[in-house]
């Protein structure tokens, strides 16, 4: 494999781990391996620390190409706890609301998932990396300042039940989504549908276009693949 030229390399993102961290340890190691003070690395859309999953990374020439695989269809496997909400829609902070869930049926949420089939305009997390003036969105919050977002348009092409557990209030979907969705969003968004609140216990992003969570290696395999096929 030529790096310098160009590569394309997916990566099974670790839990609290952000997209730079894989991108950065990438980096790292090749230029540790191949003897080089420099080489471009970057990867082509954010995965959540608190998820897990595929991460597309570019080297070299193939950096070019980020923005055409970023338009890539996703897929994740997400489990919303419902009746209860968090700032950030997901684990990072605390629960700060809880709903009544007693209405909450197999039924209610087998009629509820299938209306957000299509094009929807959904608010970003005030816990994103949107920018607000030039400052991420995610800064502002953490400041407690105010953060107006507007809402963008986006494609929800498929969302399949996985399961629901009407005594734990636990659903798990699937998902399949364009480019710029916020799954933690979702999650609020579906909370709300179903007269209620719900956040983010567990996602993972399964497929990036072609690219699938069966193609991934870890960091630990990345390393040792360098180590037998590249000599310093």
């Amino acid at each position: 494999m030529d790096f310098v030229a160009g590569e394309i390399i997916a990566f099974d993102k670790p839990y609290r781990w952000t997209s730079f961290d894989v991108v950065e340890k990438a980096r790292w190691l090749l230029c540790h391996r191949l003897g080089v003070k420099k080489l471009k690395v970057g990867h082509t859309g954010t995965l959540d620390p608190l998820a897990t999953g595929v991460v597309v990374v570019c080297t070299g020439k193939q950096t070019k190409r980020i923005d055409e695989l970023q338009q890539h269809t996703k897929e994740y496997v997400a489990t919303l706890q419902l009746g209860a909400t968090t700032p950030s829609f997901d684990l990072e902070k605390p629960i700060d609301a809880t709903y009544p869930t007693a209405h909450i049926t197999s039924e209610l949420v087998e009629n509820v998932i299938p209306t957000f089939v299509g094009e929807q305009w959904q608010v970003p997390p005030m816990f994103s990396a949107v920018k607000v003036d030039g400052k991420r969105a995610y800064e502002l919050a953490r400041k407690g300042e105010e953060v107006d977002l507007k809402p963008k348009l986006l494609v929800i092409d498929e969302i399949e039940i996985v399961s629901f557990d009407a005594e734990s209030m636990q659903l798990t979907l699937r998902i399949v989504c364009s480019k710029g969705t916020y799954i933690r969003a979702l999650a609020r968004d579906i909370g709300r549908r179903l007269e209620s609140g719900a956040h983010l216990i567990a996602l993972r992003r399964t497929r990036v276009g072609d690219i699938t969570e069966k193609d991934c290696i870890t960091m630990e395999q990345f390393e040792e693949m360098l180590r037998n096929t590249i000599e310093k």
